[in-house]
This record gives structure tokens, sequence and C-alpha cells, in this order.
């Protein structure tokens, strides 16, 4: 019996015209895209589909961007009885995840969104921090990499994706110190990332704290299906334990790698990933080839999906 897993992309995975073919051919499409027009009082919708690129990859319009087209992609398996057993988002894409768990409603989720990105970038000045991805070393070595360079300044692992991909967040001199040791160390690569600011680091934890008050503010419900968390890389249910760790999670390492292989520990042989890009089914065949991936983000990778479980659009 198949056990499936969907998985929501994160932020860097857009990309101008996500979402627009399914707009123009599915009536649901157009309605979640309208949804997200509506709760956030400016047509987020535009920016999809017409750009310009830097307004979308704008942090405050990437993350609203992002659940919504990948909430797109799943309403329109939900209306064809595809649906999972399991879900899990990297970063951002957690709440799309909740969102498809039923845990946060669309409505409040887009807004909320909008603002974790403004806290997130608010957190630190502009250009005193950074992020990096560390090819081709293990997390003992990276983790040993990110100590000795903390004598610079902070730095940490913010990702652990794969295995030998790791992201390190940070400060500046100290992220670049810690490319320079990465690399006479043996890294395949080792280069700073162009981000807008050091996610998922404790520089971030002035974000979590103005994130409380949002998450205060809007109903989190149980899940109705089991939701991995970034945080711990463990199933979570309840409505108490999601918002802790969603305040957790923007300050705390995304455990990407160990949230794949629970899932594949749990039954889980077939993933599909939801929103744009492949980076996360990308990871999936590093962690194991075997496994089937999938994924939906435009009508002919939605064609795909569907053949594959048999069903016709």
């Amino acid at each position: 019996m198949t056990k499936i897993a969907f998985l929501f992309s994160g932020q860097g995975a857009q990309y101008v015209g996500m979402g627009k073919d399914l707009y123009e051919n599915f009536s649901v499409a157009r309605r979640i895209f309208e949804q997200a027009d509506d709760s956030l009082n400016f047509k987020i919708s535009n920016v999809c589909f017409e750009g310009p690129e830097d307004k979308l990859k704008e942090t405050v319009n990437t993350q609203p961007a992002i659940l919504t087209h990948s909430m797109v992609c799943f309403s329109i398996l939900k209306e064809e009885g595809i649906l999972p057993d399991v879900v899990a988002g990297l970063s951002l894409g957690e709440y799309s995840a909740l969102v498809a768990a039923e845990s946060l409603d669309f409505d409040q989720a887009v807004p909320l969104v909008q603002k974790r990105g403004k806290y997130m970038q608010e957190a630190v000045p502009l250009g005193s921090g950074t992020m990096a991805a560390i090819l081709g070393l293990d997390r003992d070595a990276v983790m040993e990499i990110c100590q000795q360079a903390s004598e610079t300044g902070k730095v940490e692992a913010a990702n652990f994706n794969c295995p030998g991909q790791i992201v390190i967040s940070g400060e500046v001199k100290a992220v670049e110190k810690a490319v320079e040791l990465a690399k006479s160390r043996g890294a395949k690569k080792a280069m700073i990332l162009a981000v807008s600011a050091p996610f998922h680091c404790s520089l971030l934890k002035p974000a979590g704290e103005k994130l409380a008050r949002e998450l205060d503010r809007v109903e989190i419900k149980d899940t109705k299906i089991p939701v991995v968390s970034n945080v711990n890389a463990d199933f979570t249910h309840k409505a108490s334990d999601i918002k802790k760790l969603l305040i957790k999670q923007v300050s705390s390492p995304v455990l990407w790698e160990d949230s794949i292989r629970k899932m594949i520990e749990s039954g889980v042989d077939t993933f599909v990933e939801l929103g744009p890009g492949k980076v996360l089914t990308g990871f999936v065949k590093k962690i194991d080839k075997n496994l089937v991936t999938l994924n939906v983000e435009d009508t002919e990778s939605l064609k795909n999906t569907m053949n594959y479980f048999g069903r016709k659009i």
C-alpha cells in the first residue's frame, strides 16, 4: 500500500509566472489566488504572475506568494481525491503543511507569513548577516567549523538538507571565516548565498518573539493529519505544540534530512512536492534514490502526477 507525503516548498524556490497557468485553467486556483489577494488587501497574484522579480524576492512578498501557489497545487490534488498521509514543509513551507493539515486557516496564514517575512527581515540590520551552503562535509565537520569560526562572530548550522548539504547562518565575518575553513577541510563547495538575512540561527530570536504575538491572534487547531516539524523532525498534532514550534522555528536549524528519514521510517514511499521548483524532491532523492518523487507546480507537472495516480485532468 502506497503511503504518500506532501512536501511544501520554502523560500528561494519562487519565480515570476508561478501559478499563472493553473490560475487560467482551474477555478479552484482562481478562488485561492483571489482569497490571498483579499486577505492581504493587495494583488499578490500579480506579483506571482508578472513580478517584477525584485518585488517577488522581497521576503514580505515571497512568503505569502509561495504559500498561495503551494495551496493552489494542494487544492487541485485534493479536488481529484489525491490526499497525503503525512505533510511537511521546509521553513516557510511548514505553514503550507499546516494549512493542508487543517491546523491553520488559509485566510489567516497568508497575512501571518507576510508578517513572519517582515519580522525575519527586520531582526538583523541589512548586510550584517548572511548564509552559506557547504557541500561534501558531514555534520560533525560543519559543527566543528562553526565552533571555530564563532571566534569571529556568531555562526550556526541552519539547514540540514540532505547528506553532504548543510547551510550555515550568522554574522557576515563569521560565515565568511566558516566558508574558508570548510574549503581548507576539503568541502566540495562552500559558497555564500544571495539571501537578505541570516535565517534559522539565534540572531533571529527577536523575530520569534514578534511572531509569538501574531500567533496569539490566529486560531491554531489540532492537525487532521500528521505534520513533521522542522524543529524536532517529529510528528506533531497538538495546537499547543505547534505554536511553540513555529516560534522556535525561525531561529532554529531546519532538520530536513531527519524529517524525511522520519517519514520513511513511518512507511512513506511516495513524496509529492507542491509549490514552485523541485528542490525538496531533489533532497529526497539524495537521501534514498529508490523513493518515488513527484511534483506539482504547473499544468504539465500536474498531469504527470495525476497520471502516476491513475487520474486524468
